[in-house]
Parts: structure tokens; sequence; C-alpha cells
């Protein structure tokens, strides 16, 4: 009985940490992606349906992964052994990706 207990216990954290991730990267994703369309709109650049929103969407979920896996799931509800931060070699690859592809469309305008 106390193993079905602790097992059902776990399964409830990660269900609300799951319901945490979706909060978070829905709120911090809507302020970011709002940053983004403002830089974009100020170069005249339209982000809605060409790929500059692709890309500005694809760099801002790899710049949450980044914030999640090195800061946000240490002071989340589940505690299980399989936490750890990325490596610094990973995060700065990340990062700089994601850099790259939110300034690509300032100097590449293809014509679609």
């Amino acid at each position: 009985m106390k193993e079905i207990r602790e097992l059902w216990m776990i399964t409830f954290k990660i269900f609300l940490e799951l319901i945490r991730i979706i909060i978070l990267f829905s709120i911090i994703g809507c302020v970011m992606w709002g940053g983004a369309r403002l830089m974009y709109t100020s170069f005249d650049i339209n982000v809605d349906g060409s790929y500059a929103g692709w890309l500005g969407g694809i760099a801002i979920y790899s710049l949450l992964f980044v914030l999640y896996r090195n800061k946000l799931q240490f002071s989340g509800f589940y505690n299980g052994p399989y936490r750890q931060k990325l490596s610094p070699t990973t995060t700065t690859i990340f990062i700089t990706i994601s850099v790259f592809l939110l300034i690509l469309p300032l100097f590449w305008r293809p014509h679609f």
C-alpha cells in the first residue's frame, strides 16, 4: 500500500511539473515573442505568416529550454534523480544559435 501511495505521489508531482512547464513557457514565451515582434516591426519586417515568425519562435523556445534546464527545473515540484544542468558547451551552442536565429531576419529578407 505504501508503494502505491509513493508511486501516486511521484506521478502527481510529474503532472504538476508538466503543468508548470506549460504555464511558464506560455507566459515567458509570449513576453519574449512580444519583444522580438517589437524589434522586427521597428525594422519593418512582417512576421505574420513569414519565415521570421518561425525563426523567432524556434529561437525563443530554445532559450526557454536552456533557462528551464539550467535554472527553473531546480525550483519545481519534481525532485527526481535525473535533474542536471546543461553543460557549458551545450548552453553556449543553444544560446548562440538562438541569437543567430533571432537576428537572421534583420539581414536576410528573401521575397516569397
